[in-house]
């Protein structure tokens, strides 16, 4: 099992997650051979993918920006063999751009399903869903209601201001 050292919370950079976990510097699901691990991401600042949480259980939706995905393709389907392939999958959240905030391990708790969702193209696909939570031997909690409120109202403070100032220009 890979041990990145990081505490749960702890807020990274996009680099420190490449240096760190040995993995690529782009999308949402990361895999590395080096440290044999997966790195997922759910970015609320960008609104591709429709990640959702339910009851402490994260709906983490798969990798394909366009067209139905297909479970069996690249990192979808690392993460559908979780616990067969011994791979361990670690999770970031993204509230404001440029901030990963550790969240720990993660485990695949039950089957994916499909849903439908757009894609970047704006046309409905097929996507799957990967319910995930964190692993009993971590401290990895949702953020009560009322923190994760105040981080998207200091996203949105931030995002109005910079037009402003792009307004004013």
């Amino acid at each position: 099992m890979f041990n990145p050292g990081l505490s749960i919370r702890q807020i990274l950079k996009n680099s420190d997650i490449v240096d760190t976990f040995k993995c690529g510097n782009m999308g949402g699901m990361r895999r590395s051979k080096t440290t044999n691990i997966l790195v997922l991401i759910t970015d609320y600042t960008k609104g591709i993918y429709h990640d959702k949480w339910i009851g402490g259980i994260l709906h983490y939706t798969g990798m394909g920006k366009n067209g139905d995905q297909d479970i069996n393709w690249a990192q979808n389907a690392t993460l559908a063999n979780y616990g067969c392939n011994g791979v361990d999958i670690h999770l970031f959240e993204v509230m404001d751009a440029g901030e990963y905030i550790y969240c720990g391990r993660i485990e695949l708790i039950t089957k994916p399903y499909v849903d439908t969702q757009p894609g970047e193209d704006g046309q409905d696909r097929k996507v799957w869903m990967f319910p995930i939570r964190s692993v009993p031997d971590n401290d990895v909690k949702k953020p009560p209601m009322f923190v994760l409120k105040d981080m998207i109202i200091r996203h949105v403070e931030k995002m109005l201001i910079a037009k402003l100032f792009e307004y004013e220009s």
